[in-house]
């Protein structure tokens, strides 16, 4: 299917007000009762990952133990979102998470640089969603986007989209390489008017990774097309976002700017593997009084 390509009328962004408006929300207090709340919001909005090299079926299959037991750690927690691996694994983190509510994600189209031919995006695609794939996060071609390719990244984001039929695409800007809060909101609107089901800003291998100015200049894109046309679309911060502090400073800029729909695993969520110890370590802190040592709780 053909989708038109459409007039992109992306507003200029004012970088100074961007700055100055995402550092206000580190400002807002947060009373204990609202933190409790907002710490297991954060728990259940992460996407465990592990996308390195050496991975190894054993090393999904660790990561799965621990995505199913995050809850247990504590009474009455909820699960991560996700567990998120290269598509020759997605089969080992299917199988091991059966029965649960947790989703299996894979990272495609030639992740992380997204340097290869449609075609073969389009057959890692359908290989991860063959294997299970209940989510599938690509890279936009970010050559073709800075030589002004613009069409080619819509097609080619539209193309994806339509190859993972019922599974969810969540669309890497890696804002990171894309150089100004301009090409950002352009990139934004871009990926949405594709089909994206989120827009996600980084792979984690590129710095710097998520910021809040930059998540902000996303959100806005996003709050600006659903008034436009009606659809809700994710957002996904990743990489940098490691201390459950900064975590419950993204849900202040995502509730005053989205509103109360967006704070659900549904269109919310973190790519911050190290975060969830750190939450953990304050939900106990927040229930005992007692802070709790890093090494309380498994690393993998």
């Amino acid at each position: 299917m053909t989708i038109p390509f459409p007039t992109l009328n992306s507003p200029p962004i004012d970088q100074v007000g961007v700055v100055q408006r995402a550092k206000r929300f580190c400002t807002r207090s947060i009373k204990n009762e609202s933190k409790m709340q907002g710490l297991k919001m954060v728990l259940n909005m992460i996407d465990l990952t592990t996308l390195e090299g050496m991975d190894t079926p054993g090393k999904v299959r660790q990561l799965c133990t621990k995505a199913k037991q995050v809850h247990a750690a504590v009474a009455g927690l909820p699960t991560v979102a996700a567990v998120c691996v290269y598509p020759n694994l997605v089969a080992i983190a299917k199988q091991e998470l059966l029965g649960t509510s947790i989703k299996v994600a894979s990272v495609a189209t030639a992740f992380p640089s997204g340097n290869s031919s449609l075609d073969i995006k389009l057959a890692e695609v359908a290989y991860a969603i063959d294997s299970g794939a209940d989510e599938i996060d690509m890279v936009i071609s970010r050559g073709r986007f800075h030589t002004g390719d613009y069409r080619y990244v819509f097609d080619e984001i539209a193309a994806v989209k339509e190859a993972c039929g019922k599974a969810r695409l969540k669309v890497i800007l890696e804002t990171g390489e894309l150089g100004t809060f301009d090409k950002v909101r352009l990139a934004s609107d871009l990926a949405m008017e594709a089909g994206a089901d989120f827009i996600k800003t980084s792979t984690g291998k590129i710095k710097p990774a998520a910021t809040l100015p930059v998540t902000l200049v996303m959100i806005e894109a996003i709050r600006d097309y659903h008034r436009r046309t009606g659809r809700q679309v994710g957002m996904k911060p990743a990489g940098g976002i490691s201390k459950s502090k900064l975590a419950l400073h993204y849900l202040v800029m995502v509730k005053e700017t989205l509103g109360n729909d967006w704070l659900n695993n549904q269109w919310f969520r973190f790519g911050a593997s190290s975060l969830v110890n750190d939450v953990l370590m304050q939900i106990v802190k927040q229930k005992t009084g007692c802070y709790q040592a890093p090494q309380y709780f498994s690393a993998d």
